[in-house]
């Protein structure tokens, strides 16, 4: 996207892009017209209530620490691997389609696993069960809360590159302490407030 010339008194002024967020998922089946999936209770932990998701019914300790397919942590971020997913009301093909999530890279949370499947929340709290192929371990974050600026450095007072609405999706680079987080957005990178990105949890760092 070309950056956009403001023309006042004379005077130009260059002014960065600001990125719009695309419309993420499409509904296919009504969730109500679909039979009880295996589990249907919300799933919350510690790490996704702090980070500001719904609260469900269960507490962190009726859930276990690592998923018993994967041998990997739960709850965790993925991002979807795919440019459409199919979302489905239960662990398994037999289960209608709820909606399809029509964007590669939106990042999601896994909370559950069931054989090759995956129960996962997205940025809105809704969960579903996609398989576990649709997803990846590259690290993604959505820009939330407004327009949010990209800074050529860790540091509010350097140069802005671009600016980027809620919604916008983030590849996050590396997360290096509790501030900031150096990400791509449309092909620029840069660093942005960690505060304003979902899709890693409090004081979770990484190169």
């Amino acid at each position: 996207m070309l950056p956009r010339f403001v023309f006042a008194l004379g005077l130009v002024l260059l002014v960065p892009p600001v990125l719009a967020a695309e419309a993420k998922r499409t509904t296919l089946t009504p969730v109500s017209a679909s039979p009880p999936p295996l589990s249907t209770g919300p799933v919350t932990t510690a790490a996704s209530t702090a980070a500001g998701q719904p609260a469900g019914t269960a507490t962190p300790a009726d859930l276990p620490d690592k998923g018993a397919d994967s041998g990997l942590p739960l709850p965790r971020f993925v991002s979807l691997a795919a440019e459409k997913v199919n979302a489905r009301t239960g662990p398994g093909s037999r289960y209608p389609i709820a909606w399809q999530y029509q964007r590669r890279g939106l990042p999601v949370e896994v909370v559950a696993e069931y054989e090759y499947w995956r129960r996962i929340r997205d940025h809105d709290g809704t969960e579903t069960w996609v398989h576990k192929n649709l997803t990846s371990g590259k690290r993604y974050a959505m820009v939330e809360g407004g327009v949010r600026s990209l800074y050529r450095k860790p540091d509010a007072d350097t140069d802005v590159l671009l600016t980027a609405e809620a919604g916008v999706q983030a590849r996050l680079r590396k997360c290096p302490d509790a501030m900031w987080c150096q990400v791509e957005i449309a092909g620029t990178r840069g660093w942005m407030l960690r505060a304003y990105l979902w899709g890693l949890y409090p004081g979770e760092t990484f190169d």
